[in-house]
């Protein structure tokens, strides 16, 4: 004899069966597009290691270059002219010096450019030779437009300041990180902060790894830049773990649907808002490059919008494959949410081995008993398109 149950099961197949099928971007913008991400998240894990393991391979290999503002040196500047090139320039340091610079760069535009120079810290002799040879090559004017040795200025930068700085921003770093744990421990709960933290701290480690690899300057734009990247960071993690809250809510009184589905669920839902995010963010950071580099030649702007760049990219990608992935890890390794997805997997168990045994049931129905668990992002069926009798 056919139960309510097995007709029930019956109708709910029927259902999914004649549901819409829809294209991938469709799906990706509606948040139901059943993109298997907690799933799959030894993938991810994997994924993540990889990375973190090439990123530690670059700090420790190859280390980080520092700017002059960290390892001090000298600081040379003169009004640029129009026909003044940073080759030139290079050109005549090295000669006059016998040694390179640290860097020759174009600072501002029109009228206000000036060529900076970055060199080892130079000695009194040093600064005369230099000067006298840039004065001769270039012959800098001064505000009132006249050729002047005056015009070039050269300043000392102490390494102590360069301390300084890294000392206040490890200080703000660890102030940081432990409000993000208290406030996300009260908003939220504390895997959900230990989850988090753990993310803030892939994305560090990814970043720092790529100006490694790549050999970009540290400077504090750098390190102002680096802070910044974190809040975005920790942005997107919380709006995901908003919805993972909202889906969860009340799962351990349910048998149908497990944590880690909720929770997928959450990430589809949040897939294509995460996405705008990041793309609304990353936008302005590449026109600062534009400016930066290509009209001004501000270093100061490049250094903060690289930094900027990168971090808005690793963030989006931890918050969306690795925070929540590791929720739920966590999560199931003990407590209620293990203890539930074990009663809910062992009684999917139990409908299969049982499903043989329905004789009257529709094959329809044998199907969706024979269903390993729902398709993430699948909305509920039930018997809502059919009369009541």
């Amino acid at each position: 004899m056919t139960t309510s149950e097995d007709l029930s099961l019956s109708d709910s197949a029927a259902d999914q069966a004649k549901l819409p099928r829809h294209s991938l971007l469709a799906r990706l913008y509606t948040g139901t597009g059943a993109f298997e991400v907690v799933g799959r998240r030894k993938f991810y894990y994997g994924l993540v290691g990889v990375i973190l393991l090439i990123s530690i391979a670059g700090i420790l290999l190859r280390g980080f270059t520092l700017g002059i503002d960290f390892e001090g040196g000298s600081r040379i500047q003169f009004p640029a002219a129009d026909n003044v090139t940073t080759e030139q320039v290079e050109e005549v340091y090295t000669a006059s010096l016998g040694e390179a610079p640290v860097s020759v760069q174009t600072v501002g535009a029109g009228s206000s450019a000036t060529i900076q120079i970055r060199s080892e810290a130079l000695d009194a002799r040093q600064v005369v030779i230099l000067q006298d040879a840039l004065y001769d090559a270039f012959q800098p004017q001064d505000k009132d437009g006249n050729p002047s040795k005056n015009a070039i200025s050269i300043a000392d930068v102490s390494e102590t300041w360069g301390s300084q700085i890294t000392k206040k921003a490890l200080i703000a770093l660890a102030v940081f990180l432990v409000i993000v744990s208290i406030y996300i421990g009260i908003r939220f709960e504390r895997d959900m902060a230990i989850a988090a933290i753990v993310a803030l701290f892939f994305d560090m480690i990814v970043t720092a790894g790529v100006y490694a690899w790549v050999g970009l300057e540290v400077t504090p734009a750098t390190v102002i830049g680096f802070l910044t990247i974190l809040g975005f960071s920790l942005y997107d993690t919380v709006v995901v773990f908003d919805k993972v809250e909202e889906n969860t809510r009340g799962v351990l009184h349910l048998s149908k649907r497990t944590y880690a589905e909720q929770a997928n669920l959450a990430v589809n839902q949040t897939l294509m808002r995460s996405i705008n995010t990041t793309l609304i963010s990353v936008l302005p950071v590449i026109g600062l490059l534009v400016v930066a580099v290509g009209l001004l030649g501000v270093g100061t702007l490049k250094d903060l919008a690289v930094v900027q760049l990168v971090g808005i990219i690793v963030g989006a990608f931890s918050s969306i494959f690795f925070a929540t992935p590791l929720l739920v890890s966590i999560k199931e390794r003990w407590g209620p949410v293990a203890a539930h997805t074990k009663k809910v997997l062992a009684r999917r168990e139990a409908r299969t081995d049982t499903a043989p045994a329905t004789a009257t049931a529709t094959p329809a129905a044998a199907s969706h008993v024979t269903a390993s668990a729902p398709r993430p992002g699948a909305r509920p069926t039930g018997k809502r398109d059919k009369k009541r009798r």
